[in-house]
């Protein structure tokens, strides 16, 4: 779906007195979008409860306790995002950007380095991961620019510039490194160039440029003696490409993990019975794999509900991209929802070995505080856009 700029307004309007009603926002709640997320929440912390419950000897309740504290500060951080009206996130799109990248650069300035990588700040009892945040900064960020642009969207030169934006941003993800995390961003700016509407053409020409450079990033320059990635990163695409290439080590993860898929059957083996995830020979069940754990316990039918759930809070947010009252709403909700599907997918898929291992997190299930509360954030980002659009007197 491509949203036209001439067919909505797209300049910010100044906040009445009725954008701040909330009275009036909640009435106009899509409480649909909101029972599935609620309800993906708590299916999420019944699953991570089963799936740790032997992780930390003596505390069964470890894990689920955090995630559940998570939660509630996602909640808060929700109720306070849909109170924002989206005009003022069009305004300061310039802010936001530049937090964003700020973000970024804090992280190698002040995170110590766990396992490699530079991810994670402390705060407090807490680890607190800017990219996660990054990816809704990003999105409200670069539809600020494209709505900016009006009818000049259809210009290679906005087309370029917006991808220049966007560059800064995953290139400072990639070098932590986390390549899961800036494949996310990827994702979110085909969703932003496509709701903005972005000629055709343009769009073959960046998804054209995208292809050299990751053919570039895995043959070219290897071949010319220059390593891009990792070389764990390197290793995990080679078994994806190749899982017979070494499958007692590459794709060791993999294998485990559709050992996990398929040993759950129809109903699954329940907690005590999941012998991969309880005996520890699935890696990273609580985070990475944790579909597959989830799978191994629950079985189809467990996972085809958690699905259901992820296609009804997709469902409900394109909804959101069809009432939103001016093309900014539209095109935040479009960025949301692609970064979100890609995120789904992803996980699922390396879990069954039809993606490559990226380290992505399963949304609202994968253990981690700061993609919970900020999965939630988006969620009252969409609440906020919904309740504005379907009245105009709260726009």
């Amino acid at each position: 779906m491509i949203v036209d700029a001439r067919s909505r307004p797209s300049g910010p309007r100044s906040p009445s007195l009725g954008a701040y009603d909330l009275g009036g926002i909640l009435r106009r709640l899509d409480w649909v979008l909101l029972l599935a997320a609620a309800t993906l929440v708590g299916y999420g912390l019944w699953a991570i409860g089963g799936i740790t419950r032997f992780d930390v000897p003596g505390n069964p309740d470890y894990y689920v306790t955090r995630q559940a504290t998570a939660a509630a500060l996602g909640i808060v951080g929700m109720l306070v995002a849909i109170a924002i009206p989206p005009s003022l996130y069009q305004r300061h799109w310039r802010f936001i950007y530049g937090a964003t990248i700020g973000l970024m650069v804090f992280v190698f300035v002040v995170a110590e380095a766990i396992r490699g990588s530079k991810r994670w700040i402390d705060v407090g009892p807490f680890q607190f991961q800017p990219s996660e945040f990054g990816k809704l900064f990003f999105v409200l960020a670069l539809a600020g620019f494209m709505v900016e642009r009006g009818r000049r969207v259809g210009e290679i030169s906005t087309v370029l510039t917006a991808v220049g934006l966007g560059l800064a941003p995953m290139i400072l993800v990639f070098l932590q490194p986390d390549l899961g995390s800036a494949l996310v961003y990827v994702g979110a700016l085909a969703g932003v160039l496509f709701l903005s509407g972005v000629r055709w053409l343009h769009l073959a020409l960046v998804v054209v440029a995208a292809l050299l450079v990751i053919a570039s990033v895995l043959w070219f320059l290897p071949a010319a003696g220059v390593q891009v990635l990792k070389p764990y990163q390197t290793e995990r695409l080679i078994g994806f490409t190749n899982p017979d290439s070494d499958p007692g080590d590459l794709t060791y993860n993999v294998i485990q993990s559709r050992t996990a898929v398929g040993a759950g059957g129809l109903s699954g083996r329940g907690v005590e019975g999941a012998s991969q995830t309880r005996l520890d020979y699935l890696p990273e069940h609580a985070t990475d794999f944790v579909f597959a754990s989830f799978a191994e316990q629950r079985g189809f039918v467990g996972t085809s509900i958690l699905l259901l759930l992820y296609l009804l809070v997709v469902w409900r947010a394109l909804r959101v991209i069809t009432v939103a009252g001016n093309l900014y709403g539209a095109v935040v909700a479009g960025g949301i929802v692609s970064a979100f599907l890609f995120q789904v997918f992803v996980n699922v898929g390396m879990t069954m070995g039809i993606a490559p291992v990226t380290g992505i997190p399963l949304p609202f299930v994968t253990v981690g505080g700061s993609s919970m509360v900020a999965n939630l954030l988006a969620i009252g980002v969409l609440q906020s856009i919904h309740a504005r659009g379907t009245s105009g007197r709260f726009r």
